[in-house]
């Protein structure tokens, strides 16, 4: 297997990007060959999956791991080939097709060029759970909707206290010590604060 190939950019065409390392130009097959426009002349690293069959074999790239990872899960899938995985790696992210699969989104998954809801369907059923970075980026997400609502909460009680005639200064320092708390309840913020700043 070829894990990737560090070379220069020697030219880009609608369909693949052409590699050359030690004197071998390496014809890459991307679904956004353009990506590398930029690097033409200069030296990259283009990640790749060696697809290997009977009656041919094709080097496709990425620009990282995750899009590697992701288009060998998709050709996994019933029913999708490469063609099929370069067309959805072509049009979204890797991190948009995760959250996808996960809310198990038909109508996302039918946007791809050659998938229906027979195919949209097949995907979630195999690819729910098992992409590498599904857990990483859910949890991700969800710790960052709480940070947001402790945010918000804070500030909240920031403002509140101002408007009970504590002072900027007063105010601001104890925020610290509130912001620690990471509770996720303005009124619980007024109370601790008050608490505070009576001390």
């Amino acid at each position: 297997m070829i894990a990737y190939i560090k070379g220069i950019v020697a030219d880009i065409t609608d369909q693949s990007v052409i590699l050359e390392a030690n004197g071998v130009g390496y014809e890459i097959i991307c679904p956004n060959p353009y990506r590398f426009q930029s690097h033409i002349g200069q030296e990259d690293k283009v990640f790749t999956y060696h697809y290997v069959r009977e009656d041919t074999q094709m080097l496709y790239g990425f620009q990282n791991t995750d899009e590697k990872d992701l288009f060998a899960n998709i050709l996994n899938v019933s029913g999708i080939g490469p063609k099929g995985a370069l067309a959805v790696l072509a049009t979204t992210t890797v991190q948009d097709f995760v959250v996808a699969i996960e809310q198990e989104n038909e109508k996302f998954l039918t946007s791809f060029p050659g998938v229906g809801k027979k195919t949209a369907r097949q995907m979630i059923l195999d690819l729910k759970g098992k992409l590498s970075a599904s857990q990483d980026l859910l949890t991700s997400q969800e710790n960052q909707g709480d940070a947001e609502e402790e945010s918000t909460a804070l500030l909240e009680a920031i403002e509140a206290l101002k408007a009970l005639g504590y002072s900027n200064k007063e105010v601001n320092q104890i925020k610290p010590q509130l912001s620690a708390e990471h509770l996720d309840e303005t009124d619980v913020y007024i109370r601790k604060g008050l608490a505070l700043l009576m001390k």
